[in-house]
C-alpha cells in the first residue's frame, strides 16, 4: 500500500479545509514546492495534490505552484501506471476543477503523472469516458462523499447517484485508480470510514486509494487488510499526530 502525502492549494499557500468547507481553513505553509521536497526527502514517492482555487473556478489556477511541485524529483519519462514505493523521483497526481481536455494536457505537459477528475466525471460521464481512453493510466476518478452519496464542485453540491453505483460504471474504464473521499472525515483526524471505504475496494476491480479522517499510524494499519492500495494523508502530517517515516514503515 502506498502512502500519499498530500498538498491542498490555495492562493499558492499549503492548507488544509475542514471537512471540504472553505471558510474552514488552517494554512500550514506559504511553499508548496519546500512541503514537497521534505515528503519527498522522508521517502514519499507519490503527491497528492488538490487545487482548491481550481476546483471552485473550475480549470486550473495554481498551475505555477503545480509545476514547481513537478520539477522537485521528476520521474523517469513513460512511468505513468502504479508506480510503487522506491521508484526514483516523485509522482504527482493533480485534482480541482479538470474539466475539459487542455486541461489534463496542461497539466501533463507540466510533469503531472496523474490527473485526478470528479464533478466533470459525474456531470458529463461520456467525455469522462473519452478521456479515460484517450489517457489511459493517467486518469484518476475522484469519488468524494457525504453519506453514501457523490459529491461534487469542490465538495458543495451533491449528485443524486451513490458513490458504489458510479464506481459500478467506472470500473470498466482503463483508470489508474479510484480516490474515494469520506468529507465527514476529511480533516477531522478521526479515522478513516473503513466500512465504506471496504464496501468500494471490494466491489471494483480498479485500484482503489483511501483518504480522509487518516490520524495515526493505527489508522494506517487498519487499511491495510481491506484491500486499498494507497492512503491519503494530509492534516495528521502537519498536526505532527503521523509522521511520514512512520507511516511509511507501517505499510
Amino acid at each position: 500500500m502506498d502512502v500519499i502525502p498530500a498538498i491542498d492549494l490555495r492562493d499558492g499557500k499549503v492548507v488544509r479545509l475542514l471537512q471540504g468547507q472553505y471558510d474552514r481553513q488552517i494554512t500550514y505553509g506559504d511553499d508548496p514546492a519546500e512541503q514537497a521536497r521534505q515528503f519527498h526527502a522522508d521517502g514519499a514517492r507519490w503527491l497528492h495534490l488538490v487545487d482548491l482555487d481550481g476546483a471552485k473556478a473550475g480549470r486550473p489556477v495554481n498551475t505555477r505552484v503545480i509545476a514547481s511541485i513537478a520539477r522537485v524529483a521528476p520521474p523517469p519519462s513513460g512511468v505513468v501506471r502504479n508506480s510503487r514505493p522506491g521508484a526514483a523521483g516523485l509522482h504527482v497526481e493533480v485534482g480541482g476543477g479538470i474539466r475539459d481536455e487542455t486541461s489534463i494536457r496542461q497539466l501533463l505537459d507540466l510533469g503531472v503523472t496523474r490527473v485526478i477528475i470528479g464533478t466533470k466525471a459525474v456531470n458529463d460521464f461520456a467525455w469522462f469516458s473519452r478521456m479515460a481512453e484517450k489517457f489511459q493510466g493517467q486518469i484518476v476518478l475522484g469519488l468524494d462523499a457525504r453519506d453514501s452519496m457523490v459529491a461534487t464542485h469542490g465538495w458543495l453540491q451533491a449528485s443524486q447517484q451513490t458513490v458504489l453505483e458510479f464506481a459500478a460504471q467506472a470500473d470498466k474504464l482503463p483508470l489508474a485508480a479510484i480516490i474515494y473521499t469520506d468529507i465527514a472525515k476529511d480533516g477531522m483526524l478521526c479515522g478513516p470510514n473503513l466500512e465504506r471505504t471496504r464496501a468500494l475496494a471490494q466491489a471494483v476491480h480498479t485500484p482503489v486509494i483511501a483518504s480522509g479522517g487518516v490520524k495515526e499510524v493505527g489508522d494506517i494499519r487498519r487499511l491495510l487488510p481491506i484491500g486499498v492500495v494507497g492512503v491519503i494523508v494530509g492534516r495528521s502530517l502537519y498536526e505532527g499526530t503521523l509522521t511520514l517515516k512512520d507511516a511509511l514503515a507501517a505499510v
